[in-house]
């Protein structure tokens, strides 16, 4: 698959994790942007942000993670986004979400039309669309000539399988984790059908041109060009998961961009997304050489 260029626009939501430990930047777009130039690339993110204290404090951290945010708009009449983290026994997150918020209404602007026209990657989710005003603004964007990479994020109710659909059929590339892909079984009464051929199905119900599957601290499974290639992860102990499949998408995208094959790429993303579950939040600071000896599988 034939990107344009190495200019990557993310777009959805970007807000705070209230997490046991305290408040951490998230949004799983925002995260995405911020792994990717973490790892080298260049990744912007459009958004939307309240005009109040807790926007200001979003866009002063994005500043100074050196993200650029000329494309994160501010709304007088809608507050910033904050999501409630709540971590299981085992460190897995679940969330609750507020509605509306500023990401519900990214506008279309000609400065947002002329980067995603620029743009040889656009990497959008789900959840940014669950209100019309950005899911338009969304769909307008997806009918450039760039790649297009969805990041399936059920968090329900947030899940209506036209919405979904509709964002799927826009796609070339599909990142998604094992849960989610159940759900798709279940929509067409696929449910009997094994892994391999679930993905297959969906790739052809969907005209999908690369799918990944996150399966936790199991790995992933990715299948492309009528291939599969799979990695068992990283054994590594987990702080909490929130991001992780954020860091594992943005290590799979560098490298595939930078021309690695798709194991090398797939390890690299087991690694990535390994390394952030050993941190609180969803951005710690990188250390390539803790990836590194992860991915090596070195103990760290």
């Amino acid at each position: 698959m034939k990107i344009k260029n190495k200019e990557i626009l993310c777009i959805g939501e970007v807000l705070w994790d209230r997490l046991p430990s305290g408040a951490k930047p998230g949004g799983a777009p925002m995260n995405v942007a911020l792994h990717l130039n973490a790892i080298g690339m260049d990744a912007t993110i459009a958004s939307s942000i309240g005009n109040d204290d807790e926007g200001n404090k979003l866009k002063d951290f994005l500043n100074s993670s050196g993200l650029d945010t000329s494309y994160i708009q501010t709304k007088d009449f809608l507050p910033t986004s904050e999501v409630l983290v709540q971590l299981d026994e085992n460190n897995n997150a679940t969330y609750e979400i507020c509605e509306p918020v500023a990401w519900d209404n990214i506008r279309l602007t000609n400065e947002l039309m002329d980067k995603a026209k620029r743009s040889g990657l656009l990497i959008y989710g789900t959840l940014a669309s669950r209100n019309p005003i950005s899911r338009e603004s969304i769909m307008f964007l997806l009918d450039y000539s760039g790649v297009k990479l969805i990041d399936v994020n059920f968090r329900k109710p947030y899940d209506s399988q036209k919405v979904v659909e509709g964002l799927l059929m826009k796609a070339d590339i599909v990142k998604m984790n094992d849960d989610e892909l159940v759900v798709f079984a279940n929509w067409y009464n696929k449910h009997k059908y094994d892994e391999k051929s679930l993905i297959k199905w969906f790739a052809s119900q969907y005209n999908i041109k690369m799918v990944c599957i996150t399966k936790g601290e199991d790995g992933a499974i990715l299948y492309c060009e009528g291939e599969f290639y799979e990695h068992p992860g990283f054994k590594v102990d987990a702080v909490d998961t929130v991001g992780a499949g954020d860091a594992f998408l943005a290590g799979l995208i560098s490298s595939l961009i930078n021309d690695k094959t798709p194991d090398e790429a797939l390890a690299f993303a087991c690694a990535t997304g390994a390394f952030v579950a050993t941190k609180t939040g969803a951005t710690p600071n990188y250390d390539m050489k803790e990836i590194n000896s992860i991915l090596a599988d070195i103990s760290v």
